[in-house]
């Protein structure tokens, strides 16, 4: 049995920024190994909030709260990329952060995002920073049909607009509000494809099998598990993602999104820095889930087994689907998970299932 005598110990108490249904699974990772877990989050009715052991009710930019946190647990970690740096990088931390905030900073803006997948040799789509009206012209002009994004705070397909002709140029820009943006050639691509990978603090890299996704409205709606690729193709997206989490010094589970060409090339998409949507399956299908394995990396613990002994399908709940849990408790094989959010809204993700179909084991 391989052990790791520098880990955090049972008892041991971790702290996370924010909240939601991410921050609700991995307390409930942590609590397994034995840990205990600090949220901090500006809604009292946060869904993380009735799991942890302690709730810090402060916004994300309080210095004082963030140091206060730090002074009572071992590693803060992080369940969205949307959390600002600057406070992290600017208090008096008496823990360290995991994943650092290097990572946080390059997958808070899409042009360092693109930048970077290119200077360490992953392919993108073809892009140009846009800020006035005559940039998304030029842009247009130079790559053809494309997307206008915000370089930050855009998920879930917010803060983006379609160009596909001349005339959507001036609403697409429109759409942008002012905020500076990033216009990205179209892609043609076959399908979606994300690696759920972790990276450890000795260098250890683990990535679980690769999941085919489809988005509905910019909406995650179904993960798949196998993708419909070839093992040449799989292994290529997993090596593209141990190739960036180790340029960045990496401790956690990132999930890195990929096109995949009609003749099985790729071309990255975006990374998050955190455990991601697409891989709420392995919570079902394999014996270490992504959120177990990220409490594993920030704790300084082994990496966990990624196989899985079932393929399966997750669906993402989204606004009413919630409505539904009925049938989806009638149906053979399917594991449940409402994430306790009092509010259901268009758009908004409630929870998620997993239905189970070959054993492989």
């Amino acid at each position: 049995m391989v052990s790791n005598d520098n880990g955090l110990k049972p008892g041991a108490w971790i702290g996370i920024l924010g909240g939601g249904q991410l921050a609700r699974m991995l307390v409930m990772a942590a609590a397994r190994l034995g840990f205990k877990t600090i949220i901090l989050d500006p809604d009292a009715q946060c869904p993380a909030g009735v799991m942890a052991n302690a709730h810090i009710i402060a916004a994300y930019d309080d210095v004082a709260a963030i140091e206060a946190l730090s002074e009572r647990v071992s590693v803060i970690t992080y369940e969205f990329e949307n959390v600002p740096c600057a406070p992290l990088d600017h208090a008096n931390l008496a823990c360290t952060v995991e994943p650092g905030t290097q990572a946080l900073a390059i997958a808070q803006d899409r042009i360092l995002e693109k930048a970077f997948f290119h200077s360490i040799g992953i392919p993108t789509a073809p892009y140009r920073a846009v800020e006035t009206l005559g940039d998304v012209e030029a842009a247009f002009a130079d790559l053809g049909r494309g997307i206008l994004k915000t370089c930050r705070m855009g998920y879930d397909g917010k803060g983006q607009a379609r160009v596909s002709s001349a005339a959507d140029i001036d609403t697409g820009f429109a759409a942008m509000g002012g905020a500076p943006a990033i216009y990205e050639g179209f892609i043609p691509f076959a399908l979606e494809v994300s690696v759920i990978a972790a990276r450890f603090n000795d260098g250890a890299f683990a990535a679980f099998d690769v999941p085919e996704n489809v988005h509905q409205g910019g909406i995650l709606r179904t993960a798949s598990v196998p993708a419909q690729i070839s093992q040449a193709t799989s292994d290529q997206a997993k090596a593209y993602a141990q190739t960036l989490l180790a340029a960045l010094g990496y401790v956690g589970v990132a999930g890195v999104e990929f096109f995949v060409m009609a003749n099985g090339a790729l071309i990255a998409n975006e990374f998050a820095p955190r455990v991601h949507n697409s891989g709420h399956w392995t919570e079902a299908a394999c014996a270490i889930s992504q959120f177990e394995q990220h409490i594993r990396a920030v704790a300084g613990l082994v990496p966990g087994a990624t196989g899985r002994h079932s393929d399966c399908i997750m669906h993402n709940l989204i606004g009413d689907d919630v409505a539904r849990l009925d049938e989806w408790h009638a149906v053979k094989n399917a594991c449940v998970h409402v994430y306790g959010k009092t509010e259901s809204r268009s758009g908004r993700k409630m929870g998620h299932v997993t239905v189970l179909s070959q054993l492989l084991l």
